[in-house]
């Protein structure tokens, strides 16, 4: 394993749009909870326990195929805005950097594998917690890539089992499998067909749950939802697998029907959304994050209906992640007070639409607003 600084773009390939129906479905996740024997986990892990279970962990992984090419980071030696860059990029959880109470723990770590889009997290709520991120909806494939690693490590590493409740977890909702698979959709025709209501109850009536960009806890701005499994036991990993794919395809099908309602019975009301959303991403000079993620959930629909052509997912995409404080900063190469980070977060989003160039609205010719100083 390569200890090194962490690869710029590690954690980016989602943004690809290269998956299934990437103009709905952003990303698909897909992680296990393993801890192991011999060790106090959750609450009552001690000091010793986190740090003998990373060293256990950092020699295991060095010899499986998967991860030895990897970067092992401890989040105690990498400064705060670079930890916050991986919680923006999905790679880490506000469990793990300690959020609230005082910073990541002793021990705290995730390694960044440098072949698959795999990393894994340490001494988080478990051990260890396993997990794939991939572009659009390809749950069959970051599941392949979690069993295939789950498998290596169980090789080396002794992973606390029981024999009639399977995986033992420190939440007693993940006990079993210990798997949960997330899908990130975008569903504004849902929202504004106003039928989310209805399909969001549906999903609880299934065994699935929906939380907001940044998982457990987190919001829901911009139409942006995360679908994921509830349960754990009584299935194996294949099935939960396959159950939330077929529902999440269901959900595809009537965000697409929602959409042509839109077209067919608001058209002009939809397309005067999309444009003055475009426009405001196109011109504005102060942008807050939420503020933004509302406009983008107008774009990424202009653009799903070829109602604003030439713009790419990817574009949309890549504006969603690099825009938020952390990657700012990051770019700024200081901290910046939130007025500022508004500022910069406009001018980034003005940037990367005009070398997009400028999308001429159907149907309409002459006056262009010319990009002031």
């Amino acid at each position: 394993m390569d200890e090194l600084t962490p690869i710029p773009d590690h954690g980016l390939s989602w943004l690809e749009a290269s998956g299934d129906h990437a103009d709905i479905v952003l990303s698909t996740r897909v992680r296990v909870a393993r801890n192991i024997q011999g060790y106090a986990f959750g609450p009552r892990a001690r000091v010793n326990d986190r740090e003998a279970v990373l060293k256990r962990f950092r020699d295991s992984a060095a010899r499986t195929d998967g991860l030895r090419d990897g970067s092992l980071l401890e989040l105690s030696e990498l400064d705060s805005r670079f930890r916050h860059v991986l919680l923006e990029r999905r790679l880490l959880t506000r469990e793990l950097l300690g959020e609230g109470d005082g910073g990541p723990a002793r021990g705290a770590a995730v390694l960044l594998s440098g072949r698959d889009p795999l990393s894994v997290l340490v001494n988080e709520e478990d051990h260890l917690r396993i997990q794939s991120l991939v572009s659009g909806l390809r749950l069959s494939e970051a599941w392949s890539f979690v069993d295939r690693l789950d498998e290596e490590l169980g090789q080396e590493l002794p992973f606390a089992y029981h024999h009639e409740f399977g995986y033992l977890t420190s939440c007693p909702t993940n006990v079993g499998t210990g798997l949960r698979a997330s899908v990130f959709m975008h569903l504004p025709g849902l929202v504004l067909t106003k039928e989310i209501g209805r399909v969001l109850q549906g999903l609880g009536q299934v065994g699935l749950t929906f939380r907001g960009l940044y998982g457990e806890g987190s919001e829901v701005v911009g139409n942006f939802f995360q679908v994921s499994n509830q349960t754990t036991l009584g299935q194996t990993e294949e099935d939960l697998v396959d159950h939330l794919d077929k529902v999440v395809r269901q959900v595809i099908e009537y965000e697409s029907k929602a959409r042509q309602v839109l077209l067919r019975d608001a058209r002009a009301v939809t397309e005067d959304k999309i444009w003055r959303a475009y426009g405001l991403l196109r011109y504005a000079r102060s942008l807050s994050f939420e503020e933004l993620m509302n406009l983008l959930s107008g774009v990424r629909l202009g653009a799903s209906l070829k109602l604003l052509p030439g713009l790419r997912v990817y574009t949309l995409n890549k504006i969603m992640i690099f825009t938020q404080p952390a990657h700012l900063e990051q770019a700024a190469g200081r901290d910046l007070p939130p007025a500022e980070n508004d500022v910069h977060r406009a001018s980034y989003v003005r940037s990367v639409l005009a070398s997009e160039g400028d999308v001429p609205p159907k149907g309409v010719g002459g006056d262009e607003f010319p990009e002031r100083a």
